[in-house]
């Protein structure tokens, strides 16, 4: 981990027609290959970048915003020019005796930032662990784990508007974040994220390990440790543990984590599903509403290791889609599989599951209703 801001300006990118493979850019290891791609190290690039880009009519080609590429659904080619903010730095930019405010850049990986604040007493993400992707991804999809949201921690974010080329100090309130969501989302390609920052508490004894074995692992990791209650830090290890259990990592057999949100629907129509099936998962949410676990949904429909190949759900986890022809399988096989998943499960629970990660069509515009193309 850095741990001062990179300021250092840097010449404008040129913008060439030079094919980029995106095929290891991509958590999910879809065949991809873009016009061209630029890499943004600093925030003075990106200003540069865009007055040359503004010039140069000859060869302007849409914009598409890459980060970590790991909740992404790349296109076999992308007729645009890909940016991809890749600044580093984590800054204190105030600390009391309860609370620590960090100035996170874009660039740096998640997970790490995580270990990186629980190692220095600076408590909040801890639940957010092993999540895979950058810190600047991370707002636009408000990113959640075992009971907590991005949006419980952070407090601000600097962000550059592509089609007025202003740069934005955005706080909460303005992000409008929601489940999974937030504005960022619903204005894809619009927004280009530098820096994020976050609020930490420092109280130890301050934890949620209330959802499934998280407290059970956290408390034997403090026993171990000699003590009678888990810390933050417990909870990290105990959420690591849980995750490497059922998640397989993308290295290893390509994926993009979670592929299908968990259903929200009325707790009546949820009443009706558990008197048919009383093993059903739910979790109870605001306004009369009921959380389904999509997996859940997914294993009971017989799914569970199934799909259309080269695309399967994971055996372990139902709701992780994952690649075996890594680096040849395209979007078109995840649609595939993608569309008979939610048929039989639909066929089943007359639930629709809805789609995660961000589907990316050839021009870098975003799609949102597409099954198969």
């Amino acid at each position: 981990m850095t741990s001062a801001l990179c300021s250092k300006p840097s010449a404008p990118h040129t913008l060439s027609d030079d094919v980029a493979d995106l095929s290891h850019s991509n958590t999910m290891a879809l065949a991809c290959m873009a016009d061209s791609v630029v890499t943004l190290t600093d925030e003075v690039q990106l200003d540069e970048f865009m007055a040359y880009y503004e010039q140069d009519t000859q060869h302007r080609k849409p914009l598409f915003v890459l980060s970590g590429g790991s909740n992404v659904l790349l296109p076999a080619k992308l007729n645009a020019i890909v940016l991809r903010p890749q600044m580093r730095g984590i800054k204190v930019t105030a600390q009391t005796d309860s609370h620590v405010d960090i100035e996170v850049m874009a660039g740096e990986n998640w997970h790490d930032l995580v270990v990186h604040t629980v190692a220095q007493g600076w408590y909040g993400l801890e639940n957010l662990a092993l999540i895979p992707g950058l810190t600047g991804a991370a707002p636009i999809q408000n990113i959640g784990a075992y009971g907590v949201q991005l949006e419980d921690c952070l407090q601000s974010v600097r962000a550059y508007h592509l089609p007025s080329q202003t740069w934005h100090d955005l706080t909460t309130v303005d992000c409008d974040f929601g489940y999974r969501d937030s504005m960022f989302k619903r204005q894809p390609n619009t927004w280009l994220i530098s820096r994020v920052g976050f609020r930490l508490h420092t109280d130890a004894t301050k934890i949620l390990a209330s959802y499934g074995d998280v407290q059970t692992v956290a408390q034997n990791y403090a026993i171990q440790q000699g003590r009678t209650k888990p810390t933050p830090a417990d909870v990290m290890h105990a959420i690591i543990e849980i995750r490497q259990q059922k998640l397989p990592d993308p290295k290893q057999l390509p994926n993009c984590g979670s592929f299908f949100q968990n259903p929200i629907v009325p707790q009546d129509q949820f009443a009706t599903l558990q008197s048919s099936y009383p093993a059903i998962v739910g979790y109870p949410m605001p306004d009369a509403m009921t959380k389904v676990a999509a997996g859940w949904l997914i294993e009971q429909a017989g799914l569970k290791g199934g799909g259309i190949e080269p695309i399967f759900t994971h055996q372990h986890q139902a709701l992780v889609l994952t690649n075996h022809a890594p680096y040849i399988a395209t979007k078109q096989d995840v649609a595939a599989a993608q569309k008979y998943i939610i048929d039989t499960v639909y066929k089943k629970f007359a639930i629709q599951l809805s789609r995660e990660p961000v589907w990316v069509n050839a021009d870098g515009s975003i799609g949102y209703d597409e099954h198969v193309v």
